[in-house]
């Protein structure tokens, strides 16, 4: 995965998420599914690509650390 495809799917679980109100969740959830992939990313290039404040960087970080204590199951 490069970054311009993480921002892509980063940005399509964000949009998807808004009208649950869910938006910070999204993040974090995307951090835990790509946390393998997103080593060695930029994630700060990832935000600007995907149009996302870079204050984000956080939430994604904490779903990346999260991703080995989880198990993730479809809602």
């Amino acid at each position: 995965m490069n970054e311009t495809q993480a921002a892509k799917i980063l940005r399509s679980d964000y949009e998807r998420s808004e009208a649950r109100r869910e938006q910070a969740t999204a993040v974090h959830l995307f951090g835990i599914r790509y946390a393998v992939e997103l080593v060695g990313l930029s994630l700060e290039n990832i935000l600007k690509r995907a149009e996302m404040p870079t204050s984000y960087k956080t939430e994604i970080r904490k779903g990346m650390k999260l991703a080995r204590y989880v198990v993730l199951r479809e809602p």
